[in-house]
């Protein structure tokens, strides 16, 4: 006899924790299923821990929408749950004139976000705020801030435990087939193959998402759904370095992502990263052959590091829905009733700025599932 369940959610990242935590208040039989042997191994730990303003991203856009909604309820879930957080502020550099034109269209887009603390800085006004950091302007985002990831995911895990949520870890989906009006979720452990039946099901498997929509019977190619790898590593800094930046410091942003910028961890390490280069397999060691690069790229704006101050750390996979040399990419967060497939919900390409984004995204989630449900 098959096992039948009201939701099943498929990844124990951020997302799937959140989304868990946020369904299981209202429904009951929500299970949650973990490739890994516990939660967030993979994109939501190994990431630049920053939560996000909202200043990149198109107007509309998914990305734009969530992240600004996200941040607010980011920060007040850590205040109220003493999740480790510091709102720390970033500073956007131009480093030479035409760059401060590009610091003029960003000011302008995050405007259009919603994101209403922008401060322009001049020159000199960046030397008095960052006396280490050399720049023509910047963009004083006082927003952004970073958080401890791993008690965060914590915190969600142990939430969405209280009410109710069962997790499994250690188990593949390995496939997700429409029977009748349910789904047909074959599993995979270390015990063989078996199978349940669910009335919904959250697909937000993050770097693997594109194949759980494609067995499914969805065209990923065709519905733009297909997934491409593209690597972030992480180079650490000499902690004597440490006294000398207050907050973290950007680049103008790249067509593939935020360019090699400085970051702060918790413990106050400072971090430079990530890159971005595009892999066509998992891999998560760093390449120690980059490090002149990103000695090079963080010397523009840091003048007083040396190369031997680096040291590679760790890197990060981003399941991007946008290819190389490709232009922007929204999440897709997507019930795929019109497809045929109602119950579906699907979440791909959940990249940045989705650690920010995650409450935000788990409160959309919870009101879709419950319209199905009702």
């Amino acid at each position: 006899m098959t096992t039948e369940v009201t939701v099943v959610i498929i990844g124990a990242g951020v997302l799937g924790l959140a989304i868990a935590a946020e369904i299981a208040q209202y429904q009951k039989d929500v299970f949650v299923f973990e490739r890994n042997q516990t939660f967030g191994l993979e994109t939501s730990s190994r990431n630049s821990e920053v939560i996000h303003s909202g200043i990149y991203y198109p107007e509309n856009s998914l990305k734009a929408k969530f992240c600004v909604e996200g941040r607010e309820l980011l920060y007040d879930l850590c205040n109220k749950h003493d999740i480790p957080h510091q709102k720390l502020g970033k500073i956007v550099l131009a480093m030479s004139k035409p760059e401060i034109a590009s610091l003029e269209q960003l000011y302008k887009q995050a405007t259009t976000n919603g994101v209403a603390d922008l401060i322009p800085l001049t020159g000199p006004e960046l030397n008095e705020l960052e006396p280490c950091v050399t720049g023509k302007a910047g963009l004083l985002c006082p927003s952004t801030g970073i958080i401890d990831s791993y008690s965060l995911l914590q915190f969600l895990y142990s939430k969405a435990r209280r009410n109710g949520a069962e997790f499994a870890f250690g188990v593949e989906v390995r496939t997700v087939e429409k029977a009748g009006t349910r789904y047909k979720v074959q599993l995979q452990d270390r015990e063989g193959i078996s199978h349940l039946t669910s009335h919904t099901v959250v697909n937000c498997a993050g770097l693997y998402a594109d194949r759980i929509a494609q067995t499914v019977g969805i065209d990923i190619d065709k519905a733009g759904y297909r997934l491409h790898y593209c690597k972030g590593e992480y180079f650490s800094l000499n902690s004597r370095l440490r006294p000398s930046i207050n907050r973290l410091i950007y680049p103008i942003p790249e067509q593939a992502g935020l360019g090699i910028h400085l970051t702060l961890a918790q413990d106050g390490r400072m971090r430079l990263g990530p890159n971005t280069r595009y892999i066509e397999s998992i891999d998560y060691k760093v390449d120690e052959a980059s490090k002149n690069t990103f000695f090079q790229a963080g010397k523009r704006f840091l003048p007083f590091i040396e190369l031997e101050d680096l040291q590679p750390e760790f890197a990060g996979i981003r399941p991007k829905l946008q290819g190389q040399d490709e232009g922007f990419r929204d999440f897709v967060i997507a019930h795929e009733n019109a497809a045929g497939f109602p119950g579906l919900i699907n979440l791909i390409g959940i990249e940045s700025p989705g650690l920010t984004a995650s409450p935000a995204i788990a409160r959309h989630i919870g009101r879709m599932v419950n319209e199905i449900l009702a």
